[in-house]
């Protein structure tokens, strides 16, 4: 089959992009199309294959502005002739899904997440944006939602990360989705040795719809050290709690770094919402326990007092009690063996053969 693999956008190498790579490893002859490619920012794998762009690559500042663009994506998908493919494979989380395919060839959407900004997270992404931001979104999300639930309308087969995913996928499209977990490079941590020291860990950027908050609340309550990796606002987060000895802010950190981090923690913290999440996936490949709220893809990704626990609500009182809760019977963790194979099935081989079984190849 000639195949086309059509991407959000290109700009740095996250969950999406990691994905990517293994599809292309499924279709190694496939062309991709996208709106806005950083070449220097993408991997030689990606790289090595043809990448066309629509003309939003050309407005200006578009490798750092472009999800400014994201109005004019659903129309600019009209400059990819995809007419010559047999298969195409949309990969969503900005606008890819509505590109127009021969009437004969077959449109798999992986849907990484409905578009967050415009459906259920829309108050929490303002939250964080500045007023011309928040301006930009009330008058232009009606017009998205529209496209969004249309543009679903031409996709033969939904793919997505997590039944969490998949959930919200029926909530807003009506259409079912087959739950392929995304692939994690579960390698990397697996061989990491436990040396546990006494700190919670939080990683992640620090962003008001991830609730770094809630941990950091939380281990201020109860008197716990909290290491917490990862950028974001992480000047307003360290000013906030300056005066708190146990709380430490590394800021952005290097892989090394956080599979060290992994490996020394008693638990990683996960307060917020994720539709698969791969970070809870790294920390249970490392052997490191999950103390997850109980929503999200951390219900596939969280396998409930073996590889960590969770609480009932998004609050610091919540997680305070799942933190003590957790230390009562923390020694049950210690069992590598069920966490290796609870995170077998997120690897990047079991992704391909997903997808393979999924599109019957």
């Amino acid at each position: 089959m000639k195949t086309a693999i059509v991407h959000y956008w290109l700009v740095s190498m996250r969950g999406g992009e990691k994905m990517l790579e293994a599809l292309l490893e499924l279709f190694p002859e496939a062309d991709v199309y996208t709106h806005v490619y950083d070449k220097q920012n993408i991997s030689e794998t990606i790289n090595s294959h043809n990448i066309y762009t629509s003309y939003i690559n050309k407005l200006p500042f578009a490798k750092k502005l472009y999800q400014k663009y994201l109005p004019l994506m659903p129309g600019a998908l009209l400059d990819f002739d995809l007419s010559a493919y047999d298969l195409v494979i949309s990969s969503e989380a900005g606008p890819a899904k509505g590109v127009v395919v021969n009437p004969d060839a077959r449109h798999i959407c992986y849907c990484h997440s409905p578009m967050r900004y415009i459906w259920d997270q829309y108050f929490a992404y303002g939250a964080d944006a500045s007023f011309l931001t928040r301006a930009f979104l009330r008058l232009f999300t009606p017009r998205l939602r529209v496209w969004d639930v249309t543009s679903s309308n031409l996709v033969d087969l939904f793919l997505t990360n997590s039944t969490y995913c998949a959930s919200r996928i029926k909530r807003f499209y009506r259409r079912d989705a087959s739950v392929v977990f995304g692939p994690v490079d579960i390698d990397r941590y697996t061989s990491s040795p436990r040396d546990v020291q006494d700190f919670y860990l939080y990683f992640g950027q620090l962003v008001s719809n991830k609730r770094p908050d809630v941990a950091i609340e939380a281990c201020v309550m109860l008197g716990k050290k909290l290491v917490v990796a990862g950028g974001g606002n992480v000047d307003f987060y360290k000013k906030k709690y300056k005066k708190h000895k146990n709380i430490q802010f590394l800021g952005r950190v290097e892989d090394s770094a956080i599979k060290k981090l992994y490996s020394e923690a008693r638990a990683l913290l996960f307060p917020g919402v994720e539709d698969m999440g791969v970070i809870p996936v790294e920390a249970a490949a490392a052997g490191c326990p999950v103390i997850a709220y109980r929503k999200g893809g951390v219900m596939d990704t969280v396998k409930e007092n073996r590889t960590g626990v969770f609480f009932d609500e998004q609050t610091p009182a919540s997680l305070s009690k799942a933190v003590l809760h957790f230390e009562t019977i923390e020694g049950q963790f210690s069992n590598r063996f069920f966490f290796n194979a609870h995170v077998r099935q997120f690897s990047r081989e079991m992704f391909k053969q997903r997808v393979k079984k999924a599109l019957s190849l």
